[in-house]
């Protein structure tokens, strides 16, 4: 039997789950504007452990959501998950947060474009097809008038970016799901189990998230 510990902290969504076999069985999540990670994230895990009467050596793998996202909450889940697998003597998966995102969504034609909101009209995009494959690389992108221009299929847009493009890109093929926010752990589990079937692990020493741009602190005016 195989456990697997999700953790999802690269936007505002808290999001915890225990799959077995690659079925998810339990998700403890919660999305706050005050991103409450650091608060919430081991009071979930100890819960999502206790509740499902498992003890942390019945897990076979952490699961962690890899990014981009924000910078804060990367650094929150990564050290996290390093630490069980640490203490625990088990593998690390890193899961790429974009398709996570896009996995909420079902489609039959068209593709699907994660967006994680950045800074002002920068987003942090990625593209799939309605498989899930990855037919575009992640980048951080200035949304503007000419933003896809270039796909002819319909579009369909997830994530709390997208509210960026809704007064811009106004063309029929853009659909927008503004019921799908955020990734959650729930979507990382099949991909999470798969990648453990072959190993697909990454080195806990070594391993750092995927933050696309370096992190810029602001300064207070006062």
């Amino acid at each position: 039997m195989t456990y697997i510990l999700n953790i999802e902290t690269a936007t505002r969504n808290c999001s915890v789950a225990l799959s077995q076999n690659g079925n998810v069985i339990a998700c403890t999540e919660i999305a706050e504007a005050g991103y409450s990670h650091a608060e919430k994230l081991h009071i979930f895990i100890d819960e999502i452990i206790n509740e499902n009467k498992l003890t942390f050596k019945d897990l076979s793998a952490i699961a962690i959501s890899q990014g981009p996202g924000s910078y804060t909450g990367l650094r929150i889940g990564v050290s996290a998950a390093k630490g069980l697998c640490y203490s625990l003597d088990i593998p690390l998966i890193a899961v790429d947060t974009l398709e996570i995102l896009a996995r909420k969504l079902n489609v039959e034609k068209g593709i699907i474009i994660s967006m994680i909101d950045a800074r002002r009209m920068e987003c942090y995009t990625a593209i799939f097809n309605n498989k899930y494959e990855k037919i575009r690389e992640v980048k951080a992108e200035i949304i503007d008038d000419y933003s896809f221009q270039e796909i002819t299929e319909t579009i369909h847009f997830v994530g709390d970016g997208a509210v960026k493009c809704k007064d811009i890109l106004t063309d029929k093929k853009f659909v927008y799901h503004d019921e799908i926010e955020f990734p959650s752990a729930i979507e990382m589990s099949k991909i999470a189990y798969d990648k453990f079937k072959k190993n697909d692990i990454v080195d806990v020493a070594y391993f750092e998230p995927f933050y696309l741009k370096d992190f810029m602190m602001t300064v207070s005016s006062k």
